[in-house]
């Protein structure tokens, strides 16, 4: 049974602190799921819905290691860069915040609603200021943007067009005295041209979770190693096959050359991840310590 939908209003204990502290909070806030702990350092990362490849994979990766180091987090569930960033910190065993633009009754964007079940199954939440039954409008995406912004400690710019929600999101974080970091990327390329501007305008820029969290002054330390489990027969062949092939392969490469379905691709590719046998560069699959 999916988690009822509860109400925490600002006089409630259990309303989340740095939220309470922004200008214009939501009065009533809407929570699906398990509210992390108000100590967890909570990281917004957003950006474009028309994300290149290169970028979903950074920010799955970011949000990956920012999660597996401790950290919650926060965004809005779009496609794009949102979805990206929190399916990285599933990948990563960690904790997710999605804020919602419409009412907890339903996932918007429809195409989402298996990664919102995911979200609630491994410990993360959905909220919203919106009550039940409210849709999904434009005007909805640009005020939920403070909330994400408000709930975090900072926020990471991924991929920001001149003309981009982002660009709301790191103005609120701004007004709301958080850290906004952006992650740069080709000059000309249009998707950066909205994250360059905040870079001109004194945006922090970050190519890595390290620097983020050295920038935001937190040690969290790894998880302590764990007993590593006995690998999957697919995730074997994989392994295999990336080890024999000594380059780097895409997923479509090494779903078509191990003869699956790239979606179990990728659940193996995730698991060699997590465990140590393979990194991830570009988009791309290699054999650690592979040159």
């Amino acid at each position: 049974m999916e988690p009822a939908i509860r109400t925490l209003s600002l006089a409630d204990d259990g309303y989340p602190g740095l939220l309470r502290e922004i200008p214009g909070p939501a009065e009533q806030l809407f929570v699906r799921g398990t509210l992390p702990k108000a100590d967890a350092a909570h990281i917004a990362i957003v950006g474009t819905r028309k994300a290149t490849a290169e970028g979903r994979t950074f920010a799955r990766t970011l949000a990956r290691e920012l999660a597996g180091r401790g950290a919650v987090v926060v965004s809005g569930l779009a496609l794009g860069i949102d979805a990206a960033a929190h399916e990285g910190a599933i990948e990563g065993r960690g904790t997710t915040v999605a804020v919602l633009a419409n009412g907890l009754d339903t996932i918007y964007p429809a195409s989402h609603e298996s990664l919102g079940r995911r979200i609630l199954e491994t410990g993360g939440c959905l909220v919203s200021e919106y009550p039940a039954g409210t849709p999904a409008l434009p005007h909805r995406f640009l005020e939920r943007n403070r909330i994400i912004s408000g709930l975090s400690s900072a926020v990471v710019i991924i991929e920001a067009p001149s003309r981009s929600g982002s660009l709301a999101t790191a103005r609120h974080a701004a007004l709301q005295g958080r850290e906004v970091f952006v992650v740069p990327g080709p000059a000309r390329h249009p998707n950066f041209a909205g994250s360059h501007m905040l870079i001109r305008n004194g945006a922090r820029l970050v190519t890595s979770a390290d620097e983020v969290l050295e920038d935001l002054g937190l040690e969290i330390a790894a998880p302590a190693s764990e007993t590593t489990a006995p690998i999957s027969p697919t995730a074997r062949t994989i392994l295999e096959l990336i080890s024999k092939a000594k380059r780097a392969l895409g997923l479509d490469e090494i779903a078509e050359a191990a003869n699956i379905e790239p979606a179990a691709a990728s659940e193996a590719l995730t698991m060699l991840l997590l465990d140590g046998f393979i990194d991830e560069k570009r988009g791309h699959f290699i054999v650690r310590g592979t040159k």
